[in-house]
C-alpha cells in the first residue's frame, strides 16, 4: 500500500450535494492532496466526491498514488434513511459494510484514513464505541484503510478510550472553537500521545475571531487575509486544519497560507483571543 504523507491541509466535502464532483475536482486542480469525506448521505455526497476524483485522474491531475483520502462510519442515530449498510446488522458487520460501500464510492482498494464519526455518547465511551473501534482496527488490518481516528470527541471519550484499548487513534477531528481555547485540552491530550488533530470549521464558528481588530490589524499588515492568518495559526499550533470552501480564490488563498509564518506573539495573541 503506497505510504502517503498526511497532506498540510484537508479539503472537507460536506454540504456540498450537487456541487460535490466540481469542487472535488477544482480543489485537487488547485493543488489539495488530502480529501476528507464520510459516508453519510445527510451531509456528504461521497459517490459524488468519487466521481471528482474519478475526473481528476483522468485530466491528468493527480493520481491516486499522491492523494490522502479520509472517510467515516456515521451510526445510524448519524444517518437519515440512505444508509450504507443493513441497520439489522452487528455494529462490526455495520463497520465492514460501510467501508466496502466508501471504498466502491471512492474508486479505491482503500482509504488512507477511516474515522468513527462521533461516539454513540458525548459523555462516555460507550461498549458499542469499543465494538466498532476493533472493527475499524480488523479493517485497518486487512489493508484497507492504512490509519485510524475519531472525530467529534470530547476529552472524557478519549480517556475512557484510552483506560479500554490498547491503541490510540492516529487522528482527532474535531469542530475548533476559539472561545473553548480551540479545543485547547483535546489538543493538548492529542500533543502528549503523537494523535494529529484535525480542526474544522475553523472560520464557521470563529466569525467574532476573523473581525477581532488585532487579527484584522496583523493581516493588513502582513497584506493576507484574516482566513489567512488563522490556518497559519493553526499549523503553528500543530492543528491540521480543513477547510471547505467553494470558492476557487479562497482555495488558492487558503494553500497560500502554507507559507505564512507568524511570530511567537502572534500566535500567543491568537491562542488567547477568545479562550
Amino acid at each position: 500500500m503506497t505510504q502517503m504523507p498526511v497532506p498540510d491541509f484537508l479539503y472537507g466535502t460536506a454540504w456540498k450535494e450537487d456541487r460535490t464532483a466540481t469542487l472535488t475536482e477544482r480543489a485537487l486542480c488547485m493543488g489539495f492532496r488530502g480529501i476528507d469525506t464520510a459516508n453519510q448521505r445527510k451531509h456528504y455526497f461521497e459517490a459524488a466526491v468519487g466521481e471528482g476524483l474519478a475526473a481528476a485522474y483522468q485530466d491528468g491531475v493527480a493520481t491516486r498514488a499522491e492523494l490522502f483520502l479520509q472517510t467515516k462510519f456515521t451510526y445510524q442515530r448519524g444517518q437519515d434513511h440512505r444508509l450504507p449498510y443493513d441497520p439489522e446488522a452487528s455494529l462490526s458487520v455495520q463497520v465492514a459494510q460501510s467501508l466496502a460501500s466508501s471504498l466502491e464510492n471512492l474508486g479505491t482498494g482503500h482509504v488512507d484514513s477511516y474515522l468513527l464519526h462521533g461516539p454513540s455518547s458525548h459523555e462516555e465511551w460507550t461498549e458499542a464505541d469499543s465494538e466498532v473501534w476493533e472493527a475499524m482496527r480488523k479493517e485497518r488490518d486487512a489493508g484497507r484503510t492504512r490509519l485510524l481516528g475519531v472525530s467529534n470527541v470530547s476529552l472524557q471519550n478519549l480517556e475512557q478510550m484510552e483506560s479500554v484499548h490498547s491503541e490510540l487513534p492516529g487522528f482527532v477531528q474535531n469542530r475548533c472553537f476559539a472561545r473553548l481555547g480551540w479545543d485547547r485540552e483535546v489538543r493538548a491530550f492529542c500533543a502528549k500521545r503523537q494523535i494529529v488533530y484535525q480542526g474544522f470549521s475553523l472560520l464557521t464558528v470563529n466569525r467574532e475571531v476573523l473581525k477581532n481588530d488585532q487579527l484584522t490589524a496583523i493581516a493588513a499588515r502582513l497584506r493576507v487575509t484574516p482566513a489567512q492568518v488563522i490556518f497559519a495559526f493553526a499549523r503553528a499550533v500543530d492543528i491540521l486544519p480543513l477547510t471547505g470552501t467553494s470558492d476557487a480564490e479562497h482555495m488558492q488563498q487558503d494553500l497560500a497560507s502554507l507559507d505564512l509564518p507568524l511570530p511567537p506573539e502572534v500566535v500567543e495573541m491568537i491562542e488567547s483571543i477568545a479562550g
